[in-house]
């Protein structure tokens, strides 16, 4: 028989042993196979972490995760052999390995990602609009007492709209000559860009998606149409007081989801050597690199273009 808790300090363990016994049993963690799959659930938040991260290194993952090392080592080696997990090495430390998803990955994680969401969604849904908010809150408040960083203010994606393709030209020519140092003609040269896609826009094959936050624009992304079977990702920009919140990865994804859906089977980017953010997102997504090449343009005569490719 227990003995009954006496202290303050006896109540406070009984009392969050006894939420986390109901919240682990509420959310089906106990469950065999995580969201009715082979994965446990450290393996599914490796996956998510990889899947929400920018080429992140085991390390990475050990601090964020405070998994030891050699259980993190086995797990993703269990994930390499399964063909979710592919490694590649840093340019920078060549004791590190970076990760990404493989194609087979990516989509073995979207489908736990969409149980996930429908199982959050089922849950709430048996709970009134007033008791979500309380729910919510409460999450929240265990947040920070337990010291969780605040949660980045939101940011939202929508299609362009009058008014977009000025900023789209006006940021790029400024963040481009601060950054890089590029000249005039590199702002003429998105300027016609810009106005090649309004005034041939074809809204059934292509779209551009601008980024807003706290009712400001931060990002945008354009795919058009460079044949009937291969789409083109153009003029990716997130601003410097946005980068961080994972903007680019997801504007990419959008690009992405809506070129299969087009039907297009593959897809193309032009990019330059010296913007590695850009090149990271690129590849953590799929694409590959297949060509390089020196030129000078925009005022600058030491640039290597770049083209990647991913089949669809």
């Amino acid at each position: 028989m227990a003995t009954q808790p006496t202290t303050r300090i006896e109540q406070n363990i009984d009392a969050v042993r006894g939420f986390n016994r109901f919240y682990t049993r509420q959310i089906g963690v106990l469950r065999e196979g995580l969201l009715q799959s082979a994965f446990s659930l450290t393996e599914a938040r490796v996956l998510y972490e990889i899947a929400h991260r920018q080429l992140p290194t085991a390390t990475e993952l050990r601090q964020e995760l405070g998994l030891d090392p050699g259980y993190l080592s086995r797990l993703l080696s269990k994930l390499e052999k399964r063909g979710l997990v592919a490694k590649s090495a840093s340019r920078s430390d060549g004791r590190q390995s970076l990760l990404r998803l493989t194609a087979r990955g990516r989509r073995t994680f979207a489908t736990l990602d969409a149980r996930q969401s429908a199982e959050v969604a089922a849950l709430l849904r048996a709970v009134p609009p007033t008791g979500q908010s309380r729910l919510v809150q409460a999450m929240r408040s265990i947040e920070t007492v337990f010291g969780a960083r605040p949660a980045p203010t939101p940011y939202i994606l929508r299609s362009h709209q009058p008014g977009d393709m000025g900023w789209v030209v006006h940021r790029h020519g400024v963040l481009y000559a601060q950054e890089y140092g590029y000249d005039e003609q590199f702002e003429a040269l998105v300027a016609e860009i810009a106005a090649n896609f309004i005034q041939h826009f074809d809204a059934k094959k292509e779209r551009c998606w601008i980024a807003e936050k706290d009712g400001e624009i931060v990002g945008s992304i354009f795919l058009v149409k460079k044949s009937k079977s291969v789409a083109k990702l153009r003029l990716l920009l997130v601003e410097p007081s946005a980068r961080g919140l994972g903007i680019g990865k997801r504007l990419v994804e959008e690009c992405l989801r809506f070129a299969r859906q087009a039907g297009y089977k593959k897809m193309v980017v032009w990019t330059q050597s010296e913007l590695p953010a850009a090149r990271h997102i690129y590849e953590a997504a799929g694409f590959r690199l297949v060509e390089e090449k020196a030129h000078r343009s925009w005022g600058r005569d030491d640039l290597v273009s770049q083209i990647w490719e991913m089949k669809l």
